[in-house]
């Protein structure tokens, strides 16, 4: 009896230690996504990469202006099976790309109402509300992701920008200024900080 004992609470120190690797793994691939280095993140995404990793290598393509090989890393979620939050936000991001934003918004909704969601689910609701131009909505959605997930820079600054879009810029000069100090060396470092002076300058 001790032994199994022994075994399960060997077997749960394992599974918490795996978990943690791969939390870790996922933590520095988004930090160099946040901070431009799209190749690296590229390279992240190989055959065994978790799917959090394989959506921010698809972004990253679409960053780098490589629309085909976002939609090829985005199907490779589509292609999980459909009991998978995931099969939903990459099908969702695939049509999305390819500019089908109806049928992007209704994968991105059966994501978020999967059993088991990733906040990411919430990120691509907010990508395509933002292209619908639902801007309240959006804001929502990139708030959502925030209060799950207070380090994520770029809900930050898409909040930002969905707030900034609905006139409301006492929220977004909040999330940008999250942003900035998440995200230093962010590519859209520069655009955040001129749409703050401008605000600030009225």
């Amino acid at each position: 009896m001790t032994f199994n004992r022994n075994f399960v609470s060997a077997a749960a120190a394992a599974v918490v230690l795996a978990t943690a690797a791969q939390a870790d793994a996922q933590n520095q691939v988004r930090k160099m996504f946040e901070s431009g280095q799209y190749q690296q993140v590229i390279e992240a995404a190989g055959p065994e990469a978790e799917p959090a990793v394989v959506y921010m290598a698809a972004l990253s393509q679409q960053k780098a202006g490589a629309g085909d090989q976002a939609v090829a890393a985005a199907r490779r979620l589509g292609e999980l099976p459909e009991d998978s939050a995931w099969h939903f936000v990459g099908q969702s991001l695939a049509q999305l790309l390819e500019d089908q934003v109806d049928a992007a918004a209704d994968s991105a909704r059966r994501a978020v109402d999967s059993p088991g969601a990733p906040i990411e689910a919430h990120y691509q609701l907010g990508l395509v509300q933002a292209r619908r131009q639902e801007w309240r909505e959006a804001a929502e959605s990139f708030d959502r992701v925030i209060e799950a997930d207070p380090s994520n820079a770029y809900a930050y600054y898409y909040a930002g920008l969905m707030h900034y879009r609905g006139n409301r810029t006492d929220l977004m000069a909040v999330r940008f200024e999250r942003f900035l100090k998440l995200a230093p060396e962010a590519p859209e470092r520069p655009e955040v900080m001129q749409i703050m002076r401008t605000i600030r300058g009225r």
